[in-house]
């Protein structure tokens, strides 16, 4: 009698909640939208449009994959397209194709015409003048290359929030030494502490009569707060190119990266200003050498003026600690210049075993009590 009675509750518990499980399976929700090919009837494939050539198919097909569906595929679903980034640059003013077809046509014209530059491309003597290669690139591919550099760096990131914009004005900054060398700022390269101790030369092309603000910040270096940055040079309504007529509201200070904080990046921002701009809020006294009032935020200036100004120049550099840092902490912060160092954690190793197989000769070394030498192997 145990024998069918096991099975029949064998039965029951199969009839209970296998079939349940099984149920709940087979109950579907209705799609949230049109399937693909739903209106495509089966049982009339010979009325179909047919494809003679792939090509066209191909382009019908990728056609229909770009519209937008309900649903998402499986490559949506792991690699999300990131969101689209506000633009806060100048209006980009581009000439119409048919111009600049024109204009290449009539520069090749000219060249065909040219005997002296076919002498010189025959006897390989030709020369490329670099300075209007350099000013060409400068108005076409420069200002998205820069954007670029700007991105891969996290300047957007790190001042605006996300937000981006193209540097279409050429921002040339440059450090002069004692010696009459002169030290550039590009895009991301390396400058000494040293060599930026004083303020640069600052240039680009303006038009008559408008108003410029010059920024130069540091997001890496804050010492207590980890999203604020360091206020270290302020210019406004600077009119045309001329950095000495403008407004300091915040005197130049030199870099003080800290000692092991590796690189730090120090961004010149140039604006471009609508109308004079009332930036009594911002002013720092001179002298200011207190890193509390020097504690400054790139996206809070800029939503408080956004209406008047627009970011249009871009030029950074790299820079890391050196002797000169040790002069600035203490003669103009009058502090105590900050170290930091990374804590090793101890070497680990594996419980010791009593009857070691398989390992080198000095095995016993790793446990060692005593701080005598174990010849650089472990």
């Amino acid at each position: 009698m145990a024998a069918p009675l096991l099975s029949a509750a064998l039965c029951g518990l199969r009839g209970g909640r296998a079939f349940g499980t099984a149920a709940a399976l087979c109950k579907r929700a209705a799609p949230l939208g049109p399937m693909p090919n739903e209106d495509i009837d089966v049982s009339k494939l010979e009325t179909l449009e047919k494809y003679r050539s792939f090509a066209r198919y191909f382009k019908l097909a990728e056609k229909e994959s770009k519209k937008p569906h309900w649903w998402k595929s499986y490559r949506q679903y792991t690699s999300p397209q990131p969101e689209p980034k506000i633009n806060i640059s100048l209006p980009r003013i581009r000439q119409s194709r048919a111009e600049e077809v024109e204009e290449r046509k009539k520069v090749l014209k000219e060249n065909h015409q040219s005997t002296e530059m076919e002498r010189a491309a025959r006897h390989r003597t030709a020369l490329i003048p670099l300075a209007e290669v350099r000013a060409e690139w400068e108005r076409t591919s420069g200002p998205f290359h820069k954007q670029r550099l700007a991105e891969r760096s996290g300047i957007f990131r790190d001042l605006f929030k996300g937000a981006t914009f193209t540097p279409r004005v050429a921002l040339r900054v440059e450090y002069s030494q004692e010696e009459e060398d002169i030290v550039p700022v590009y895009y991301g390269n390396i400058v000494t502490p040293s060599e930026a101790s004083s303020p640069p030369a600052v240039s680009y092309e303006a038009d008559k009569g408008s108003l410029w603000t010059l920024l130069l910040t540091n997001p890496d270096g804050h010492l207590r707060e980890t999203d604020s940055e360091y206020l270290h040079w302020l210019v406004t309504n600077i009119p045309g190119n001329n950095i000495k007529l403008g407004k300091e509201i915040c005197h130049y200070f030199p870099p003080f990266p800290a000692m092991g904080t590796g690189y730090h990046r120090f961004i010149f921002l140039l604006f471009k200003q609508d109308h004079p701009i009332d930036f009594s809020e911002d002013v720092r006294p001179t002298p200011c050498h207190s890193l509390k009032m020097r504690t400054f935020s790139t996206f809070e200036f800029y939503r408080k003026h956004e209406d008047a100004m627009t970011p249009a120049g871009l030029a950074f550099f790299q820079c890391q600690w050196d002797s000169s840092v040790t002069w600035v902490f203490h003669q103009l912060l009058n502090m105590r210049e900050p170290v930091f160092e990374f804590v090793r954690p101890p070497v680990y190793h594996p419980p010791q075993v009593k009857f070691p197989r398989q390992q080198p000769l000095r095995y016993l070394d790793r446990y060692r009590d005593t701080q005598e030498p174990t010849y650089g192997i472990y």
